[in-house]
């Protein structure tokens, strides 16, 4: 028991060593990253993205479920969970009159569930919330000279959450994430020279956010016999109201691109960064071969605060209300079948959403302003899970891979619009820890 005790705790301090390492890895190619706090991630991770994104009805003893923590409560007290994703994607961004592609990878997320005694379960974990990567310019005159304008950025925001769900009546789960809310946001303009002796001119605006980010949940099971029941579940993510301050300087490139004088530096302090109000409803019915959900989530973007240094935007047009649905299904033949092929679990699903934040439209013919606009994102996801039994213990792991399509497809001209195909690899290890032996 005493070596169960150790190997669980030093798991555990490698486990948030890892999380520190890699939490800002979150990777895009988006231009869209350019407004706002970048392209928002769901809180969906591994077997959940290739069913549409659906985790607030989702409860499963097997599966991390950081979407609901209400879902922590299902894992028994034997039961030890390492979930853990990567990805890779390819993307294409095209405005009408040409075409640029993107390969990019991520770590997606870490997390993990254990028990802390009968009908109490934890779990902690990192989490991406946004991402920021992009790099693209557009023609621009003054005068007789005509030039080109660079703009580029990188970053983006995560969580480090940790996370426990109590049931205090049968079929009735209740819990609650507490996570650290941080991330670096660096945003750069550049206006190339013009001839070999002319200096570039480089402005660069960055800004840290670090908070404390809650999400509260609950879940309500109906059984309808010993092998169909229906789960509904219900998430609130109350706002969040950071301040943070901002650092902006100018700086002269010589051609070979090294620093040749700072022409401004400033600090804009105590500036707002605002996060909205995030309401999340799901059901799913489940029996033993099908689980069948459905998510909606609603956030009360407009009119959340956020500096107009940043993007020179209003208030009243920065940002929209939200809405996101996804929907989505998992079959397997038989789960106590010998027949490896029997027991793999077919999965798909699709979603719907509007984007949380608009842009600057420009004419790149005469380069006037068009005003804002905004996109709709489409998305269609299709997975396995490939089960692995450990021999000794019995206990079922899972290699979940995915496949999916998003398009993102702009409300106006002259915007881009993204077509992205992402593949999917997530480990669930579903491990016997907690069994106390009667021989060591």
């Amino acid at each position: 028991m005493k070596k169960r005790r150790k190997r669980f705790f030093l798991s555990v301090a490698l486990y948030i060593v890892t999380l520190v390492a890699v939490a800002q890895q979150v990777g895009s190619n988006s231009p869209y990253g350019r407004y706002g706090y970048g392209l928002l991630s769901d809180p969906s991770i591994g077997a959940s993205e290739t069913m549409g994104g659906i985790s607030y009805g989702l409860r499963r003893s097997q599966q991390v479920n950081p979407g609901n923590p209400a879902s922590y409560s299902e894992l028994d007290t034997l039961t030890f969970i390492f979930d853990i994703g990567v990805s890779g994607q390819y993307a294409t961004y095209d405005d009408g009159g040409a075409k640029q592609d993107f390969y990019n990878g991520n770590l997606d997320y870490i997390a993990m569930q254990f028990p802390i005694m009968r009908k109490i379960g934890a779990s902690i974990g990192l989490l991406p919330y946004s991402k920021v990567g992009y790099s693209f310019g557009q023609a621009r005159s003054s005068s007789d000279i005509t030039y080109s304008e660079i703009y580029n950025g990188s970053g983006g925001l995560s969580e480090i959450y940790g996370g426990i769900a109590y049931e205090p009546f049968k079929y009735l789960s209740l819990g609650v994430n507490i996570a650290y809310f941080f991330g670096n946001i660096e945003h750069n303009k550049q206006l190339p020279s013009i001839d070999n002796t002319t200096l570039a001119r480089i402005a660069t605006d960055k800004f840290s956010i670090r908070d404390i980010k809650y999400d509260f949940g609950i879940q309500l099971t109906y059984p309808i016999d010993q092998l169909q029941s229906v789960t509904v579940g219900l998430v609130y993510t109350p706002k969040i109201n950071a301040e943070a301050p901002i650092y902006s300087y100018d700086q002269l490139l010589d051609a070979n691109g090294n620093v040749k004088q700072i022409l401004k530096s400033d600090t804009i302090p105590s500036q707002s960064f605002r996060f909205p109000n995030s309401f999340g409803l799901g059901a799913t019915y489940s029996n033993q071969n099908w689980l069948v959900g459905v998510d909606g989530t609603y956030q009360a973007w407009k009119g959340m605060g956020y500096p107009s240094d940043l993007d020179g935007m209003d208030t009243d047009v920065r940002f929209n209300n939200r809405y996101r649905i996804g929907a989505g299904a998992e079959y397997v033949i038989d789960p106590f079948s010998r027949d490896f092929f029997r027991r793999i679990r077919f999965r798909g699903g699709f979603s719907f959403a509007n984007s949380y934040n608009n842009v600057n439209v420009y004419n790149p013919i005469n380069n006037s302003n068009l005003g804002t606009g905004g996109f709709k994102e489409y998305g269609i996801n299709i997975g396995f899970g490939l089960p692995f039994r450990d021999t000794y213990t019995g206990r079922v792991s899972l290699l979940n891979l995915g496949f999916g399509y998003s398009l993102l497809q702009p409300d106006k001209d002259f915007m881009i619009k993204e077509e992205m195909f992402k593949i999917t690899i997530n480990m669930n290890i579903n491990e016997f820890w907690f069994f106390k032996r009667q021989f060591e």
